[in-house]
């Protein structure tokens, strides 16, 4: 072969190679440059679906904290903070008609527990003197919540708006002390009832000790800071033994979890008072009875009991005496909420420090009268015009005390509570709500119609 072939033939062999070479470095650019694109792709994807699974995820093994983070995230998505601005803008216009007073100096009020007993009456009170007034409730399922649904009814004829969340929703109520420069809190929410505490303690301390903490967290932060006001219970007596209950009697000694709840309420209420200057008052409720009542108080479910030809439980002490209670009339207790608000004093701290002496303060609201449980079921008896069909036995040890009496007379002296209603007065206008409001008929006796006529 001439060395020129062999020339040129080299020079081929050499191109080939090199052509090869840059096509290698070519495809390894490409390999490299898809390869990261896929990876940016794919940790995107993982990304989005790691913040939809933490956003929607429900741990299966508790359902009490599936249920509150379902609770927290309704209550947001309900006020309307992560929707749209729209909705936002109408839902924060509700909350300020709401809570603007329509008097002169009137006050602009937060009812937590606004949806529950006390808290509706107080609202609608407070609301037909022109002040303004914001409701706040859970609506749990404790007992019938159509009952609380058929009151935030008559709460919106009065133009009452109720925000729904929960007391442990910090960010909620941070957004609606935002919103509006509240001049109260009347702080109702709580959860209730004796026996209950036996089956789901838990709900006891979320409410009433983690809820209130978190609110009085969110109070003190407020500019300016609120008075509050709030309820404590008679149950903080526990195992008194002092007659009339007193005050100043020692309230050490609670017989129930939910006793103990609330008097650690009124040891937290001392804390922020003297730390952060918040004005707390502290009202303790004596078997609180009337229309648009709790399903789990005994007269309400005596009554549901003797209408429906069932037996009832009454209870009798251990020594076999009658069992007694100072039952109290919504109307007389709105007299004495109404009546600590107007009294309460301004908190006096600002940017989280107390800046001066703030007011603390703790009543009782009673009736002062005691009337055994068994007079409770023969006025039940005649005005229903049923007899009951009565069930004595002792007292179990689940918390009930047997014997409740108030004195008020720290309450008359401050804002003037006097209670006027006595108990078959009371109990009457209770059965006349009930028939009406459950659609029942009655065998009520001619002189028991004549006196609602009257009333």
């Amino acid at each position: 072969m001439p060395p020129s072939a062999t020339a040129d033939t080299s020079k081929t062999v050499k191109l080939e190679r090199y052509n090869s070479y840059l096509r290698k470095i070519h495809s390894t650019k490409v390999l490299n440059a898809s390869s990261k694109v896929l990876f940016r792709a794919t940790l995107l994807v993982a990304l989005f679906l790691l913040l939809l699974f933490a956003f929607n995820y429900h741990p299966l093994s508790d359902s009490r904290a599936a249920a509150s983070h379902h609770l927290h995230r309704r209550s947001f998505l309900s006020t309307g903070i992560f929707s749209s601005s729209s909705s936002s803008s109408a839902w924060e216009k509700r909350v300020r008609q709401s809570s603007t007073a329509k008097r002169q100096h009137g006050l602009s009020v937060l009812v937590t527990g606004a949806a529950g007993f006390v808290g509706s009456h107080c609202s609608i009170a407070l609301r037909k003197r022109g002040d303004g007034v914001l409701g706040f409730d859970n609506f749990n399922d404790y007992y019938d919540t159509s009952l609380k649904r058929a009151r935030q009814n008559l709460l919106e004829k009065q133009q009452v708006f109720i925000v729904e969340g929960d007391l442990n929703d910090g960010p909620l109520l941070r957004k609606l002390f935002d919103i509006v420069p509240f001049t109260h809190v009347l702080h109702l929410a709580a959860q209730a009832g004796v026996r209950y505490a036996m089956k789901n303690p838990q709900s006891y301390i979320s409410s009433n000790i983690a809820g209130l903490v978190n609110l009085l967290e969110v109070a003190k932060a407020a500019n300016p800071q609120p008075a509050i006001v709030w309820a404590s219970s008679s149950s903080v007596y526990g195992l008194n033994t002092e007659n009339p209950f007193s005050e100043e009697h020692r309230t050490d000694q609670p017989a129930s979890l939910y006793a103990a709840t609330k008097k650690a309420g009124e040891e937290i209420a001392h804390t922020y008072n003297h730390i952060y200057g918040l004005s707390l008052t502290g009202l303790r409720f004596f078997t609180v009875y009337g229309p648009w009542g709790r399903p789990d108080m005994a007269y309400f479910f005596f009554t549901k009991a003797i209408l429906h030809g069932k037996s009832i439980d009454i209870y009798r002490t251990q020594d076999n005496q009658e069992v007694a209670r100072d039952f109290t009339y919504i109307d007389d207790i709105v007299k004495g909420c109404v009546g600590a608000l107007d009294t309460a004093e301004k908190s006096t701290g600002s940017g989280r420090k107390k800046r001066g002496p703030a007011q603390l303060r703790v009543y009782n609201l009673g009736n002062t009268s005691p009337v055994p449980v068994g007079r409770l079921v023969s006025i039940l008896e005649g005005l229903l015009g049923t007899k009951a069909k009565k069930h004595l036995i002792k007292m179990p040890r689940n918390g009930d005390v047997p014997y409740t009496h108030a004195n008020v007379s720290l309450a008359y002296r401050d804002f003037g509570y006097k209670p006027t209603t006595d108990l078959a007065t009371g109990l009457r206008k209770f059965v006349k709500w009930y028939v009406g409001y459950y659609g029942i008929q009655p065998r009520v006796k001619k002189e028991n119609s004549h006196a609602d006529d009257s009333a």
